[in-house]
Order: C-alpha cells, then sequence, then structure tokens
C-alpha cells in the first residue's frame, strides 16, 4: 500500500497514462511533420524525390530479381513498381521545366495527360513556346507533393517487405542490376508473367478437361515474349514433361493430326514422373468457336491428364476460349513507356546530365504512341548522335511523319504492320527534298537461325541515310532484332517513292 493505493493499481495507472500520453505526444509530432511536409517548396520535394526513388528502385530491382509467389507481395511490388515510374516521370518533368530553352522549340506536353492518341494529338512545333504557366505549375506541385508523400507512406513498410523477400530465391537468368540493361529483359510484364505461371501450376481440372489460358493484346505489345519467359521459367519446366508451340493464322483446316505435325518442341523433361503437356497456339488471325471446339475435343482425348493450353491472338474474341480469366496486355501507361524509353536512351547515365536532351526525349516518347519497336528505332537513331539540334530534328520528323501519313492515307495507321509512308532525315544529303518510302508490310521472322538471312539495311540506316547507295524499287530493311526470347527479328517491306509523288514507283 502506497498512500492508500495498491501499488500494483498504481503502477498499472501510470503505465496507461504514459501510453496515452506517449499516442497523444506521438500524434502530435505526426501532425507537426504532416504540417510541415505540406509547406516544402517545390524544390525541397524535388530533392526528397530523389533520395525516394533510390531507395524504392532498389528495392524494386530486388523483387524482380527474385521468384516471389506470394500474391500479396506481387500485387505489393507491382505498385511500388507503377509509383517509382509516376516518381520518375515527375522528377525529370521537373527537371525539364525549369531549364530556359532559349531559342529552340519545346511543346507545353510535359504536365498533360497523354492517351498515345496521335491523331487527336497531332500540332506543330511552334518556336519559343514557354513550357511554364501558372495553372501547371500550381497543379503539377501539387501532383509531385502527392507522389512525396505516397513514397514515403509506402517506404514504412519496406523493411518488414524486404524482410520476406529475402525468403525467396534468386531468379535463373535474371541479370543483376537488369535495369541497366533494359533492352535485354522483359520490361513491365510481371504481373502477367506471374498470372500465366499461376493458372498453369495450378490444381489440374476435373479429368476429361484441358485448362485453356488466353493471352490477348494489339501487334508487337510483347505476347510472345510474355509467353517465352513464361515457358522458360524453372517451375513450368519442372511441371510439363513436354512444351510445343504452333503458329498458324487460324486453326480452320487443322485435324488434331497435322496440328500436332504443324508443332515445334519448345522443352522436353523426360526425367518427370508424370507426363503432362502444355501447347502454346500462337495465331495470327482469329478462330472460328466451332473450330476450336473441334480441335480441343479431340485433344482433351489425346493429351495427359494436367496438361494445359495457351493460345494468344490479337483478337479480343479469343478471350471467350478460355477456362480462366485471359491475360490481356495492354500498352504501357505514360510514366512507365518513358522510364522504358529513358533506360533506352540514356543507360545508366542520368538523365540529369543532360536537361534539354530530356526535355526532347520526353516529347519523343508521347509522340511514339506505346510501341515498343518505335523506342528501340529512336533509341538508336539518338544514341548516335548527342546533339540537341539532331533530336529536335527526330522530333520535327516524328510529327511530319503523322501529319503525312494521315493526308496521304486518310488516318495514322492503327496497326504497326499497316502501310505507311515515311521520310529520310537525312534528304538533303541525297539531293532530295523529300526522299520518300512506302513501308507495305511487316513480317516477324523466328529464332536466331533466321538472322543469317537479314536484310543488310535497318530501320536506323534508312532514316538517318547511312547507307552506302541510295535503295531503289522494291527492298526490304531490318526494323528490330531482339536480343531476348523469343529472339524475333522483325523486317519491313519497303519501296522507293520517287520525289513529289504520292503513288510508288
Amino acid at each position: 500500500m502506497l498512500g492508500g493505493v495498491p501499488v500494483h493499481s498504481r503502477f498499472t495507472m501510470e503505465t496507461i497514462i504514459s501510453v496515452v500520453l506517449g499516442d497523444l505526444v506521438g500524434r502530435a509530432i505526426s501532425f507537426v511533420v504532416e504540417k510541415r511536409r505540406e509547406k516544402t517548396t517545390a524544390e525541397e520535394d524535388l530533392q526528397r524525390l530523389r533520395q525516394l526513388l533510390l531507395r524504392i528502385s532498389a528495392v524494386v530491382e530486388e523483387a524482380e530479381g527474385r521468384c516471389v509467389t506470394n500474391r500479396g507481395m506481387i500485387h505489393q511490388a507491382s505498385t511500388m513498381r507503377e509509383q517509382m515510374f509516376r516518381g520518375y516521370y515527375l522528377l525529370d518533368a521537373f527537371r525539364c521545366r525549369e531549364k530556359k530553352t532559349d531559342d529552340e522549340e519545346v511543346s507545353h506536353f510535359l504536365f498533360a495527360q497523354s492517351n498515345f492518341n496521335p491523331a487527336k494529338r497531332f500540332r506543330r512545333l511552334s518556336s519559343n513556346t514557354q513550357i511554364e504557366s501558372t495553372v501547371t505549375v500550381r497543379v503539377s506541385s501539387q501532383e509531385l507533393k502527392q507522389v512525396v508523400l505516397g513514397l514515403e507512406s509506402m517506404l514504412v513498410d519496406m523493411k518488414e517487405f524486404a524482410i520476406f523477400l529475402m525468403s525467396y530465391p534468386r531468379m535463373y537468368r535474371q541479370p543483376y542490376g537488369a535495369y541497366l540493361f533494359v533492352d535485354k529483359y522483359m520490361f513491365g510484364r510481371q504481373t502477367e508473367r506471374e498470372q500465366a505461371i499461376r493458372f498453369l501450376l495450378q490444381a489440374e481440372l476435373p479429368y476429361g478437361n484441358v485448362g485453356v489460358l488466353p493471352v490477348v493484346g494489339s501487334a508487337y505489345v510483347g505476347k510472345s515474349t510474355l509467353v517465352e519467359h513464361v515457358c522458360n521459367d524453372e517451375r513450368v519446366q519442372n511441371h510439363f514433361s513436354l512444351i510445343l508451340l504452333y503458329i498458324g493464322n487460324n486453326l480452320q483446316d487443322e485435324t488434331m493430326t497435322t496440328f500436332r505435325d504443324h508443332c515445334v518442341i519448345k522443352h522436353q523433361n523426360i526425367s518427370l514422373d508424370e507426363e503432362k503437356s502444355l501447347v502454346v497456339i500462337e495465331l495470327l488471325g482469329d478462330v472460328d468457336k466451332g473450330v476450336w471446339k473441334r480441335l480441343l475435343h479431340s485433344s482433351e482425348r489425346c493429351m495427359p491428364h494436367g496438361s494445359k493450353i495457351i493460345i494468344t491472338s490479337r483478337s479480343e474474341k479469343v478471350a471467350s476460349l478460355g477456362t480462366t480469366e485471359a491475360v490481356r496486355l495492354n500498352y504501357l501507361s505514360k510514366e512507365a513507356y518513358w522510364y522504358f524509353f529513358r533506360m533506352l536512351v540514356f543507360g545508366s547515365t542520368d538523365p540529369e546530365e543532360h536537361p534539354k536532351l530530356t526535355s526532347i526525349a520526353m516529347e519523343i516518347a508521347v509522340e511514339m504512341c506505346g510501341s515498343f519497336l518505335y523506342a528501340y528505332v529512336a533509341a538508336a537513331l539518338l544514341r548516335e548522335n548527342l546533339s540537341a539540334r539532331f533530336w529536335y530534328r527526330v522530333l520535327r520528323y516524328l510529327r511530319e511523319y503523322k501529319q503525312k501519313n494521315i493526308l496521304l492515307l486518310g488516318e495514322y495507321p492503327a496497326e504497326e504492320d499497316q502501310p505507311r509512308y515515311i521520310l529520310s532525315l537525312a534528304k538533303r544529303r541525297h539531293g532530295s527534298e523529300d526522299t520518300k518510302f512506302l513501308l507495305q508490310s511487316s513480317h516477324c521472322h523466328n529464332g536466331p537461325a533466321s538472322h543469317g538471312g537479314l536484310p543488310k539495311i535497318t530501320m536506323v540506316d534508312l532514316l538517318s541515310g547511312t547507307w552506302s547507295a541510295m535503295p531503289r524499287g522494291k527492298f526490304e530493311v531490318l526494323s528490330w532484332r531482339s536480343v531476348i526470347p523469343p529472339y524475333y527479328s522483325y523486317t519491313t517491306a519497303c519501296e522507293f517513292v520517287r520525289h513529289g509523288s504520292s503513288t510508288t514507283a
């Protein structure tokens, strides 16, 4: 007893008061800190954003190099990645806004929303256009502050996430520091990859049913690349004894016998005790539901129990053929696409060292409408000449390219394999004011074995004018050759168009 009050009761009372006071003090401190954050200047927010991005980039890179199977952690890593892309986009946009352009031409796109619609967004460059305005500065500063606060909140639980991350094994063949070599690994499809792998490894359907996963998306959006990386995953190769690939326009004339004859063996694992097959069907066109049901019924009778099918197509109709939700591949967000493009152009160099080039590159990224092929070609052009004047020429060229195709063809081609006109950047060097070529059709060549027969002239050669002799008539150019599985090479059939003519020669 102490003063008539039991000691243990007094101790309990003091503990409660201490906890309550501590909570109140903690809330007061948090309130003061929050208010202080709200009053920070844009420059202070930018500095804080740089520090936050360094920390979150390290964790994202580590997550991408680990074989994470927990759906919650995959979702958290995906959210972190999206916020990282958004942070870098705003960081680079603010850097560009703060730089004077003198007599160079810059548009005010930096803080405008873009849906990568070239027909709606076409405009000419106007000289001495300033990229700053009271409205955009105020709105963008607010957005910057929101991103900083969001990243800070996300980093609160980062330690716990990093500890759990260490319990997962490293990915086989995943290069450490892959963000420095973005053209050598699959970019931005980690969530879709895990969705596909989760379907392939899940418990088998009742006997007699074959699981079907549709993968749908526009041309050249990365369907084949995604499926190839899924099939190369160790978990998948240790689950299926046989992986087959079929490529065709449609399945109209196929029977089960001819279908199997037209398949290519991608992987075979004879050490597995149980036989299971994975069949990948890449369709260039659509498929009739009646034909599909007939082929699927035949396959269910001859494929081992537990076998699966992945079917890819540009047609949304294919999504209805699946036994599970389709994997849909869309174009990257403008923030993710900018991060992808900045890595292609600048590599490990900090874009902050080249603010004027960064400003031009951001505009170029918007003009390319989210295309992976355009990004590779444009990046190769820009890396050859680090002159701001040349980069402005590339930017002006992209806008003229869109305008001329709208005028000559009535609309800007929605797909990259549709006919379109291009002009040479070096037209004056060859003595013509209008060195024009018609890109008639694009083709995809499968595998590194086809590299020996590829065209000698590349799309970069055609645009920059580095060929030894002017191409005449009909010829082919190499648009791009991938250095990651499935190592596709993309060629385009071209035709030289005479000066001043809008028809082919």
